[in-house]
């Protein structure tokens, strides 16, 4: 058996489940912030600063899953 074959499977396996995570963090947070300016319209601009670094601090997860993914290949 060709321990290097698996471990390439396994690692691509990882990536996909990597991949998961910021999807649905970036879902709840466009969720939340939609729901928060329709409550609060006059902070729309607030709101939507915050909502960009929490989809870019959840796409960070992401970019790790990547990495990992070539370090360990």
């Amino acid at each position: 058996m060709d321990i290097a074959g698996i471990t390439g499977n396994i690692a691509t396996v990882g990536y996909g489940l990597a991949a998961i995570g910021p999807g649905i963090g970036v879902g709840i947070v466009a969720g939340k912030t939609v729901e928060a300016m329709a409550r609060q319209p006059e902070l729309a601009g607030r709101l939507q600063t915050t909502m960009f670094l929490g989809i870019a601090f959840a796409e960070l997860l992401g970019f790790i899953g990547v990495a990992t993914f070539f370090i360990f290949q």
